[in-house]
């Protein structure tokens, strides 16, 4: 099997994920796959998520098939595989042998933007379901297994100068940043997971990387602040590595 560079970039949910991945799909040498184990995950907890029904008939449910197909050969002309995967979606009794030939990257996003946006798609929220304490495990187990962090891109930092931090991000990663990853073409994608209807809307619309300013205003409930507050020790500490 010939030499491909596979990149598992690990987030939680409403943190520019998708845009990510648009970005490197963009890239000529690149394929992508969308949140490949939301079905896994689906059955595993039972939980009730926007479009339920639909993730379970278009993935496997099976994670063992799921990672050999995360491993496999890529179709020619495609060097690098990116793969875009939610840190909570990693449930169950997972054997993580087949994460060893991959390079891991890590998302993040100040825990009270997330939740406000979370809340907009999806009412119930807990500390679960934005991922950040099994983030944090996943950073801490592949940085033990190399001897120093993995690389920790912050959302808001893309957003902010894209061509510097992709650039670094790229470099971490050993692959040339490719100018091609700063813009696409708008509208929805083959890739994108059936879940695309509840959650991709803004980014279908995108043809590149959307400038924000996490804002310190965000208003959150009390139920939501509390989260926040057992989010934002374990958001530190990744922010403590992240690419500068």
């Amino acid at each position: 099997m010939r030499d491909v560079i596979r990149i598992a970039m690990w987030s939680g949910p409403r943190n520019i994920s998708t845009a990510l991945m648009r970005s490197f799909e963009n890239r000529p040498d690149t394929m992508v796959v969308d949140e490949p184990f939301y079905a896994c995950f689906l059955q595993e907890t039972g939980i009730d998520h926007p479009g339920r029904q639909l993730v379970l008939k278009a993935q496997s449910t099976v994670w063992q098939q799921v990672a050999n197909d995360l491993t496999a050969a890529v179709p020619d002309g495609y060097d690098v595989f990116y793969q875009k995967h939610m840190c909570h979606h990693m449930v169950g009794s997972l054997d993580w042998a087949w994460a060893r030939t991959l390079k891991h990257a890590f998302l993040i996003r100040d825990p009270r933007a997330m939740l406000a946006s979370y809340v907009k798609s999806r009412a119930e929220v807990t500390l679960d379901d934005i991922g950040l304490a099994r983030q944090v495990e996943i950073f801490e187990r592949e940085a033990d297994r190399l001897g120093s962090a993995p690389p920790v891109i912050e959302g808001s930092d893309i957003l902010r100068d894209p061509e510097f931090y992709l650039g670094r991000l790229c470099a971490a990663l050993g692959i040339a940043f490719d100018q091609a990853m700063l813009s696409w073409p708008s509208g929805a994608r083959d890739t994108d997971g059936v879940w695309a209807p509840w959650w991709y809307e803004n980014v279908q619309k995108s043809t590149g990387f959307m400038k924000r300013e996490e804002s310190e205003e965000v208003h959150l409930n009390a139920a939501l602040e509390r989260i926040a507050e057992q989010a934002l020790p374990l958001y530190e500490r990744m922010r403590a590595h992240k690419i500068t």
